[in-house]
């Protein structure tokens, strides 16, 4: 069996909550598979009979190695070639599957596979979970949406530009009811987009509901899958629903995110986490626009749309974030697209969906 120390790889998502997620130096033997990650370093190590769904995938200039682990979906990301031959050596041996991919101009697929919560009013709670119990799980899920309710032709897909914002699909996360204690990193994705929103938002980390120390978490959590089509130049398109204990904790929220400049400042911030994925900084001199869906229900809703540049796309692209709140509910709509002005009326259509759902007992997803 090949033996492999390769070092220089980034791991999403992270081992823990809020855990390091680069330097990481893979090892491997014959039994195990061991990631040294972080400053200083944090061991991992796993039998490689606990591993499953193992795939190699080698772009022009990088790669990108996926593994099962304890049902949660992990990414190893290599900016050059470094060791791929070994790597796939590796692959091939423990079953694994091998493949190679070009990224063209106008496809949105880009590999990664992040689970950073960007969604209004329960951002913080990513990082401080914990395992309280309620019965609201079927109630989320049936907010989001489904195949259904697009038209056309549409696909699942697992590598999208939105796995750097979106948590996997139908995994449902149950928090305690509190609100968060410590700080992130100065440096990590999530401060940096903290800082982005609150700047922009002109609101201190201290009151702040949506990044900061006064957000409360939601009961639950859990998003839809991540939802492609080559029509209107190209969409990604998904969704994540929040069930809040009760309706004065979403009350507090909605009053923040009715400030006039709540939209853009909220997608700008979407986009750093999107960049940081990358490696990247947000670029300061783009202007985000607020974008606020006409609904035929009274749900409370807005949102921003922002240009974005991602590494290995040529294509120009946009970000299209939308928060709508409801009673016990908070429900976000992202949205990757070439163009916004041909793919608003239908992201305002998927916006109606969502509204009734969250107005309705009877409304859920089929």
């Amino acid at each position: 069996m090949t033996t492999l120390r390769s070092e220089d790889w980034a791991v999403r998502p992270s081992f823990v909550p809020n855990g390091p997620t680069s330097p990481v130096v893979l090892l491997a033997d014959d039994t195990t598979l061991t990631q040294l990650a972080g400053i200083p370093v944090v061991a991992w190590q796993t039998p490689w009979s606990e591993i499953s769904a193992l795939e190699l995938i080698r772009f022009s200039h990088q790669m990108a190695l996926f593994a099962t682990i304890g049902g949660v979906r992990y990414c190893w990301r290599h900016r050059d070639l470094t060791d791929y031959d070994a790597v796939r050596t590796l692959v091939l041996e423990h079953g694994g599957v091998v493949s190679r991919r070009r990224r063209r101009a106008g496809v949105l697929v880009v590999v990664g596979v992040v689970v950073l919560a960007s969604f209004a009013g329960g951002i913080a709670a990513w990082f401080n979970r914990g395992s309280h119990q309620v019965n609201e799980p079927a109630d989320a899920t049936s907010v989001n949406l489904t195949r259904n309710d697009l038209p056309g032709a549409w696909d699942h897909t697992s590598n999208a530009v939105l796995n750097y914002l979106v948590p996997p699909a139908g995994k449902i996360y149950r928090f305690t009811n509190t609100t968060t204690t410590t700080a992130p990193a100065q440096n990590s994705s999530f401060a940096k987009a903290a800082t982005v929103f609150q700047s922009c938002l002109g609101v201190t980390g201290r009151h702040d509901r949506i990044y900061g120390a006064a957000g409360q978490q939601p009961d639950i959590q859990v998003s839809s899958p991540i939802f492609t089509t080559n029509a209107l130049g190209g969409i990604e398109l998904a969704s994540t629903t929040q069930y809040y204990r009760t309706t004065a904790m979403v009350e507090k929220d909605t009053h923040e995110m009715s400030m006039t400049n709540f939209g853009t400042c909220f997608v700008q911030s979407s986009a750093s986490l999107i960049l940081s994925g990358f490696g990247l900084t947000a670029p300061t001199t783009v202007v985000a626009t607020k974008w606020h869906p006409p609904t035929f229900l009274k749900g409370w809703r807005r949102g921003g749309v922002v240009d974005i540049t991602v590494p290995g796309v040529s294509a120009k692209l946009q970000l299209v974030m939308v928060v709508i709140t409801h009673g016990h509910f908070e429900v976000t709509l992202s949205a990757i697209v070439e163009s916004f002005a041909k793919s608003q009326a239908l992201l305002a259509h998927e916006a109606n969906v969502l509204v009734s759902r969250v107005t309705s007992t009877t409304s859920r997803a089929v």
